[in-house]
């Protein structure tokens, strides 16, 4: 054994060169200059099992192995990374390549099998090898690490052994061909020590259950044999199942770190495309009852482009009280130990395995055991905050925090990956929401881009999105036929619900919001605060912003966000929150991250525009309004707002004559009506005329007119002579040709 070479760590490293206790790859030339270990050196504490728990090791080869909506059931696969990433294929493995030549289990794994032990078994001392066989001094249990099945060996009068695979937490993994069907390629499990009751009490059960378990990215379990062991003149059970031939995901881990560093992760969209093909299968589990309880990238299989869960050994039911538990340490939830596994510890587990491909962090250690690290101690969770959030919410310390189902957790961060790539590549990745409507209506639009009015909260209030109707709810069939837009009429049709329900009473306190009866809203929140999720604290920032209570409302919305990190509509509330508070570096990030995702929140292009106007970035604040698609609505007020900051948002001095001779040809190309073509006009000139007044002259022209001062003059008078003819009323009209005589240059006619 040898020591782990960095500075503080108290462990060893295993035979992949990866510590026991912090879990780092060693360095090559600091693993040569290590020490070896002495034979009394501690295994480190965050690798002991609990009483209560039996701790298992991964695979060191590729082997076989409150949410408002229930796990998913389906067993439809879908594209890896849900169509949004290219993952890099892993080629198909030759069976035969993967039979270990010289198969043990390294001493540094080597414990008790009893699960109240643990103590350390076939350990060497003073230069001699340990023992792969004998009795443990502690409790006298009896351990053996051998394989019990030699190559060519018979196994049930039906499958012949080829060899070790690799070792795993309850036992030898062999390859094997089934001669009876095909001479097809399959793996046998066996138990890592037959005189572990609870290893053998765990393969029963698996023999139970785990053949009705179908699904794609599930390994399949074709049978379950009784097998003669020589040595104790008994029988050993295997599981026999499909063989699959690719790379775990943390052999995949493992490659990356060797070839550019050990503190190397996997592409934080690459690790997010594997969660997401995982959660399904793992939501699958818990739509039939059981709960799989040891995820860990030791236990996931890439091959082509297919994922695969394998080491079923843990699985159990979710009403088992009495079997014992298997999981890692660095993965399985804290409460383990004293309440037993659920949904929400399987959540769990996929948040630290998520966590461990994506951050270089001590995951083993004690400061990391049950936390994550910081945005100050990681940069990937400070440059992507919402895939912070979803791993805190994912690794909550209370499990009544995490996702309530796979299903949830894989709907927002399959949002979370759509901000990834859109911040990596700058294309945005619209979908979507399961939680959401789109934006009511857009704010901000109305005014001129220019005029730096401060945005005033309560008006938001009926533009935002609004959290869907949960379709579970007694009373969602009726609500689907409220039409009602006019708050008053609104309250009237919904005192007339068969029953109050949560979305009734949560559709009520919105329609006192916008009526501005805020008290009353407040009591009807308050009657379903214990009965629903964190839509309550949505519409608390709704209020709040009503009350024009930024502070509350930030404080409401953060929690949303806590709660939903995929979702775009709490990070546009908080950006309306920053902004009326002041914060442009806060209400930059938030409007930013929206509308770089998805182009259809035309709120968010209007909001970062005017941050990045009241910043001085008057070219950028122009590319974000020219950004607008052409299909949205409010594409021309967009484009016109983009002329009047690239020409009015910035003090004249500023102005060069690229800005105003592009802004003419950018008009020149605009449908419009006559009316905004020339309002927008004599905009645009009268700026090209400030401009030649402050002494400057160009050789460019701006809608046909030369940036001489007459020239302008005189194309001003006619925007305003020709908007006098447009003018609905004898009072405007007359002042808008008194203005076209005083604009006009001095002549004898």
């Amino acid at each position: 054994m040898t020591r782990c070479p960095r500075p503080g760590c108290s462990g060893t490293l295993d035979e992949d060169d990866f510590c026991d206790v912090c879990g780092l790859a060693a360095v090559a030339a600091a693993v040569a200059a290590a020490e070896p270990a002495t034979a009394g050196s501690a295994r480190g504490s965050a690798s002991r099992p609990t009483v209560a728990t039996v701790w298992t090791s991964g695979p060191t080869a590729p082997v076989t192995g409150g949410s408002r909506r229930s796990s998913a059931r389906s067993s439809n696969r879908g594209l890896l990374g849900a169509g949004l990433v290219e993952v890099p294929r892993v080629p198909y493995r030759d069976p035969r390549t993967a039979v270990l030549t010289d198969p043990e289990v390294p001493e540094s794994k080597r414990f008790c099998g009893n699960g109240a032990c643990q103590a350390k078994v076939g350990r060497g001392r003073d230069g001699r090898p340990g023992r792969v066989e004998g009795f443990c001094t502690k409790c006298g249990q009896r351990y053996s690490f051998t394989p019990k099945l030699a190559p060519g060996e018979l196994v049930h009068g039906q499958y012949e052994v080829l060899g070790c695979l690799a070792h795993g937490g309850l036992g030898w993994i062999y390859l094997a061909l089934d001669r009876a069907v095909a001479d097809r390629w399959v793996v046998l499990k066996g138990l890592l020590d037959t005189g572990d009751a609870d290893a053998m009490a765990a393969a029963v059960a698996e023999r139970q259950f785990l053949a009705e378990v179908e699904h794609p990215n599930i390994v399949k379990i074709h049978n379950f044999v009784q097998h003669r062991d020589p040595s104790s003149d008994g029988a050993t059970g295997y599981i026999v199942m499909e063989y699959v031939g690719g790379q775990s995901l943390k052999e995949i881990l493992k490659q990356r770190r060797r070839e550019l560093g050990p503190r190397e992760c996997l592409p934080l969209a690459q690790a997010i495309a594997y969660a997401l093909e995982v959660l399904p299968a793992i939501g699958y589990l818990h739509g039939v009852g059981l709960l799989y309880c040891d995820f860990k990238p030791d236990n996931v299989i890439q091959t082509e482009e297919q994922l695969k869960l394998i080491d079923l050994g843990a699985v159990r039911r979710a009403d088992d009280d009495l079997s014992a538990v298997y999981g890692t340490v660095g993965y399985q939830a804290p409460e383990i130990a004293s309440t037993g596994p659920s949904v929400e510890s399987d959540i769990y587990t996929v948040g630290r395995a998520l966590a461990v491909m994506t951050l270089a962090f001590d995951f083993h250690s004690g400061h990391f055991r049950d936390r994550l690290p910081s945005p100050a101690e990681e940069p990937l969770l400070a440059e992507f905050e919402s895939y912070h959030r979803l791993l805190s919410r994912a690794t909550a310390t209370e499990p009544a925090r995490r996702f309530g189902s796979a299903e949830e957790m894989k709907e927002q961060l399959t949002g979370v990956l759509r901000e990834v790539l859109a911040a990596q590549d700058g294309q945005p990745r619209p979908g979507p929401s399961a939680e959401f409507t789109p934006e009511r209506h857009s704010f901000g639009v109305r005014a001129s881009i220019t005029d730096q009015v401060p945005l005033d909260p309560a008006a938001v209030v009926d533009a935002l999105p609004v959290p869907r109707v949960d379709g579970a709810d007694p009373a969602a069939a009726f609500l689907a036929t409220v039409t009602a837009d006019d708050p008053r009429r609104l309250i009237d049709e919904l005192a007339d619900a068969p029953r109050f329900t949560v979305e009734v009473r949560l559709r009520m306190a919105r329609a006192l919001i916008e009526l501005g009866d805020l008290t009353a809203a407040d009591d009807e929140l308050r009657s379903v605060a214990e009965q629903t999720d964190w839509r309550v604290a949505w519409y608390r920032g709704l209020a709040a912003l009503a009350g024009r209570r930024v502070g509350d409302a930030r404080a409401a919305f953060d929690a949303v966000y806590a709660a939903v990190p995929g979702e775009a509509a709490p990070k546009l509330a908080l950006a309306v929150c920053a902004e009326a508070a002041g914060d442009a570096q806060l209400a930059d990030r938030y409007y930013r991250t929206v509308w770089r995702t998805d182009r259809s929140y035309l709120s968010a292009a209007f909001g970062l525009a005017r941050v990045l106007l009241r910043r001085g970035e008057r070219a950028e604040a122009v590319e974000v309004l020219r950004s607008v698609p052409e299909s949205s609505s409010q594409y021309l007020t967009a484009q016109l707002a983009a002329i009047r900051a690239q020409t009015g948002g910035a003090p004249v001095e500023a102005l060069t004559e690229q800005d105003l001779v592009a802004a003419g040809g950018r008009l020149r190309g605009l449908e419009l009506d006559a009316e905004r073509r020339t309002q927008a006009s004599r905009e645009l000139l009268e700026a090209a005329l400030s401009w030649v007044l402050t002494g400057r002259t160009g050789t460019g022209k701006v809608l046909d007119r030369t940036l001489a001062e007459a020239d302008l003059r005189f194309g001003l008078e006619a925007c305003y002579r020709a908007l006098a003819r447009q003018a609905s009323t004898t009072e405007e009209r007359i002042a808008l040709v008194d203005r076209a005589n005083e604009i006009r240059p001095r002549t004898w006619v």
